[in-house]
């Protein structure tokens, strides 16, 4: 199994590796508690947008902060793991803000990803990635697949 969960301090030196090696760097984020189909076609999906698909997982804290004390349920590096384990997910980097905005300004991506739910002006990062000649697409959710109805339903 690859073991490519990559330290904050070590995200420069791995954008100047990638991009030395001409690779196209996608990038998206996010919490990916309990993994379901919906979460492993949107990954899939990104990943076709180029060569390296780079995920800002939520740190525990930050899920807490946005979710509420009852998340994540599973933890950061269970999380991690799993991800990894995707043919997908090239690397993943934890973030503890709300946002990945600074995040995103250190991967400096050429193709940033967010689900459809959200409008362009509404995706965090997206203006700072087309100002550095990237593209920001957006992919739509698997209907009726997601975290949330699977609490629900436990």
């Amino acid at each position: 199994m690859k073991n490519n969960i990559i330290p904050q301090k070590d995200v420069t030196k791995l954008i100047k590796k990638l991009k030395h090696q001409r690779k196209k760097i996608v990038f998206t984020n996010g919490v990916f508690d309990i993994l379901h189909r919906g979460h492993v076609e949107y990954l899939a999906r990104a990943k076709s947008f180029g060569d390296v698909l780079i995920l800002g997982l939520n740190s525990d804290a930050s899920v807490r902060r946005l979710k509420g004390n009852s998340r994540p349920l599973n933890k950061q590096l269970d999380r991690a793991i799993v991800l990894l384990a995707l043919e997908s997910v090239d690397y993943i980097i934890y973030f503890g803000q709300d946002t990945p905005l600074k995040l995103i300004q250190s991967v400096r991506p050429d193709v940033l990803v967010k689900g459809a739910d959200y409008k362009i002006s509404e995706i965090v990062g997206a203006d700072f990635v087309k100002a550095n000649g990237g593209i920001v697409k957006r992919v739509k959710f698997l209907k009726g697949r997601s975290t949330s109805k699977i609490i629900k339903k436990l």
